[in-house]
């Protein structure tokens, strides 16, 4: 029986496409146990004020060099009172939204649990807008499997042996890395089908203008609801 699993990090506030890519696995991966890559989506996303595009930012301590940050071991700052920064971001942003008031309550009471590392907020963050807007896949994290081997495409496969996935769903950015040496890579040598997905992304209704694309989900979460969400990420292709 086919099996088909997509492996990501763990992203803050990711991108509609993201959960899209989500929707479309048996099973998904949080890639946590690589390096958390400094001004990366792993720490940032962005939302769409009356001024345009805004950026929240998740600051982290620096406790460790930056080859031995991972997302599993990021401990984020809260000396810097990001949260209250954020929350007053989204207010300015939202709340005019028709739906400010279910998902403001919802990020405030998440962001204000004070989680220590930030692979953990952002699957914590992920799974329930997941859960929220009716998406069924099956989530792991690769630094709970065991027997995990091998570093980029080799790692990827590893993990797909070890959940027994028989597809592997993978962001088109990373073609370059994973076919850099042959074609299919280390998929093709293991009898994992590899596919690329590449989300076109659907145009809804925003405040503030013109569409503008690639904004956090959390756009269109106070724009739209949980409820509606997953019907219009559906759209894109």
């Amino acid at each position: 029986m086919d099996k088909i699993i997509a492996i990501m990090q763990p992203t803050y506030l990711p991108w509609i496409g993201y959960f899209n890519m989500i929707d479309k696995v048996d099973e998904f991966v949080f890639l946590d146990d690589v390096q958390l890559v400094k001004r990366s989506w792993g720490v940032r996303n962005r939302v769409k004020s009356s001024n345009g595009e805004l950026l929240l930012t998740v600051p982290i301590k620096k406790t460790k060099s930056r080859a031995e940050t991972l997302y599993s071991n990021a401990i984020i700052n809260y000396e810097e009172q990001w949260v209250k920064k954020h929350l007053n971001t989204l207010k300015f942003s939202y709340t005019k939204a028709k739906y400010f008031n279910e998902i403001f309550v919802f990020i405030r009471e998440i962001l204000e649990r004070n989680t220590n590392i930030i692979g953990k907020l952002n699957i914590e963050i992920i799974k329930e807008i997941s859960s929220k807007i009716g998406i069924k896949t099956k989530f792991f994290i690769s630094s709970e499997l065991t027997n995990i081997e091998g570093i980029k495409d080799e790692r990827l496969v590893s993990i797909c042996k070890n959940r027994k996935a028989t597809h592997y769903l993978s962001a088109i950015g990373s073609a370059a890395y994973i076919e850099y040496e042959s074609s299919g890579g280390a998929f093709s040598k293991k009898n994992v089908q590899l596919n690329y997905y590449n989300y076109k992304h659907p145009v809804y209704e925003q405040l503030y203008g013109d569409f503008i694309s690639n904004m956090s989900i959390v756009d269109l979460l106070f724009n739209y609801g949980f409820s509606n969400s997953l019907e219009l990420i559906s759209k894109g292709y």
